[in-house]
């Protein structure tokens, strides 16, 4: 574990677990999705209203595992690890230096103002109006950590006919499309993980699938992604640098970067790079962000116009499409 870091204690069970922090008010629990008794969703939910901490899951590759990942990160927890499905003494390792990473990041989330601002309002869903969207627009986002409920609550407002939107959330492959499948079923939007060659369309969301550098390119008058194996960049795969990057050389000014929740850097010098070929972009404010990493180096570095609360981005999205006169 990371120096910094002291293990106060190790339950066995969720039962002995809530003893021990009654007792022993630990800044940061690390929970198993699998635990005996009670899996670690429904502890979740039953410890963040008496006792609000920072949480940190620990998940395997299976589907269920996944699923209730997902449901975690949506109940309030921070982020999470995923247990190695082969060569178990590398991949132990790697994950219990990743896991101490985000423990220390964890530790300095308010999960008090999380859980406040998770109940802000939101916009209603966008009206439809009548007309339509240019086909030469095109929307990017990149999200970290606590990106997954900032996207849910961003993409569900969004109207049918919305310009093609792609996305880049950090996490891991069998996640992403499991992610997508859900805000799906949420959105008026069509929601997908990203297949290697389909066009970006209106109405249609894209997500990066895990594993792959996901990019645009330019053909004839539409936009298509290609998704590819190839080194980290910014320690991710994907990589919202990888993402805005191609943004800026094949969309230009038609673009628009959106960076919301995050730890670390990535996309913030891709983002100076859209808005030098005059594409419009923002980033999530540090009062709405779970970790104000990625938002605060993209405004900070220059490649952010401003900085804007969670539930007002469907209406800035809605006003920069409208003041560039994409609506026709």
């Amino acid at each position: 574990m990371n120096e910094g870091i002291e293990v106060v204690g190790a339950a066995s069970d969720p039962y002995k677990a809530r003893d021990m922090i009654v007792k022993l008010r630990p800044d940061v629990l690390t929970l198993d999705v699998e635990m005996p008794r009670m899996d670690g969703l429904q502890f979740l939910k039953k410890l963040m209203p008496q006792y609000p901490m920072p949480v940190v899951m620990v998940s395997s590759l299976t589907e269920s595992g996944s699923s209730i990942t997902l449901d975690a990160l949506s109940a309030g927890a921070v982020d999470f690890v995923c247990k190695p499905s082969s060569n178990l003494k590398t991949g132990l390792m790697g994950m219990m230096k990743e896991l101490s990473e985000k423990v220390v990041t964890a530790s300095h989330v308010d999960v008090s103002n999380y859980k406040n601002h998770a109940s802000s309002k939101m916009p209603n869903k966008l009206a439809v109006q009548n007309g339509h969207y240019l086909d030469s627009t095109l929307i990017t986002i990149g999200a970290s950590t606590g990106g997954t409920e900032a996207l849910r609550r961003i993409i569900t407002t969004l109207p049918a006919n919305y310009p093609g939107i792609v996305v880049v959330q950090h996490m891991p492959e069998k996640f992403t499309k499991m992610f997508a499948d859900r805000l799906n079923e949420q959105s008026k939007l069509y929601v997908k993980e990203a297949v290697s060659g389909e066009e970006v369309e209106k109405g249609k969301v894209l997500i990066a699938p895990g594993g792959l550098q996901t990019q645009i390119l330019k053909s004839g008058s539409t936009y298509k992604v290609v998704c590819r194996a190839g080194q980290k960049i910014c320690g991710h795969r994907p990589s919202v640098d990888v993402l805005f990057r191609s943004a800026a050389r094949f969309a230009g000014k038609n673009a628009i970067g959106i960076m919301l929740t995050g730890m670390g850097s990535d996309g913030a010098d891709a983002m100076i790079k859209m808005r030098e070929v005059g594409a419009r972009t923002f980033a999530q404010d540090e009062n709405t962000s779970v970790v104000f990493g990625m938002p605060k180096e993209a405004y900070e570095r220059g490649g952010a116009e401003e900085l804007v609360a969670l539930e007002h981005i469907p209406n800035k999205i809605k006003a920069l499409l409208e003041e560039r006169k994409e609506w026709k």
